[in-house]
């Protein structure tokens, strides 16, 4: 049987939703030999899902997904970094204000256009009352604003609709700096939401890759066939390694299963193996 993993997942703990130790054990039952958590701006969940993860026989790589300061969307994947780094540590509660700052202007907004929303009925479904916008798309989706958590993302809050906010704390250079400093390697995520046309995310990938950046998503839930091979096309024409998730949300995303992302995803394990294996010569 094909070894199959995922490397871009989230816990969300709400109601019907799953913490990080109920992610572990729905990757076992959708028979994934690995997966990484790879929370918003948090290594909170790392160490409980890497516990049950030893329990049940699921590997689980310790990671986070950066969020970071950009035009569009940009997102930066650090896997096997030291979860318990000091200055890891210190940004990240720098981040979680920063957050903090973008999910009150994000629900400012909101409330703008007439949607009767707060900040409290988005922490009551947080994990660790970390929020983010998947949490305001599935508020609009209880009160029947939206039809769908990814009808609130389309209609409003993702890049370029009036409610999405880009207030970060982290440049990309600077993130794949301290990933570095902790040991990790960083991986740019779904590359197609940083809206680039293939010549400048050639050039940006590049800038990156100069300062430590090991690779890209090769594998995601969005990409088409086609978004696929020349994402894994491009890894190669610059010397970057690929990963590969889902972004799996729980009931924040539905739609979205483990490991299969919208169906038809198989993510080989020999993607993880090439990962290993640079994080042993690095």
């Amino acid at each position: 049987m094909e070894k199959l993993i995922d490397l871009h997942t989230h816990s969300v703990k709400s109601d019907g939703s799953m913490t990080p130790a109920q992610v572990v054990r729905e990757a076992k039952r959708a028979g994934l030999t690995a997966i990484a958590l790879s929370d918003h701006d948090t290594v909170e969940g790392v160490k409980e899902a890497m516990e049950e993860g030893r329990r049940i026989g699921v590997e689980v790589v310790p990671a986070i997904e950066f969020s970071v300061q950009s035009d569009t969307e940009t997102h930066i994947l650090a896997y096997y970094l030291d979860i318990d780094n000091p200055k890891l540590t210190r940004i990240l509660e720098e981040c979680k204000d920063v957050r903090e700052q973008r999910n009150a202007e994000c629900c400012r907004k909101l409330n703008e256009l007439g949607f009767d929303v707060t900040m409290e009925e988005a922490r009551a479904i947080a994990p660790n009352g970390i929020v983010g916008r998947a949490h305001f798309a599935r508020l609009l989706m209880d009160k029947g604003y939206t039809k769908s958590v990814k009808d609130g993302f389309k209609l409003y809050l993702e890049n370029g609709k009036y409610a999405y906010s880009g207030i970060q704390r982290l440049e990309a250079e600077e993130t794949v700096k301290l990933i570095k400093e902790c040991g990790g390697l960083s991986f740019v995520a779904h590359l197609h939401l940083i809206k680039l046309d293939d010549d400048s995310l050639r050039s940006f990938l590049t800038r990156l890759k100069g300062v430590g950046l090991d690779g890209i998503e090769g594998y995601y839930t969005d990409y088409t066939p086609e978004m696929q091979e020349k994402y894994q096309n491009m890894a190669k024409e610059l010397g970057l390694m690929i990963s590969g998730g889902t972004d799996f949300h729980a009931q924040m995303k539905p739609h979205i299963s483990i490991g299969t992302g919208l169906g038809n995803m198989k993510i080989p394990y020999s993607v993880l193996e090439g990962i290993k294996i640079a994080k042993e010569h690095s």
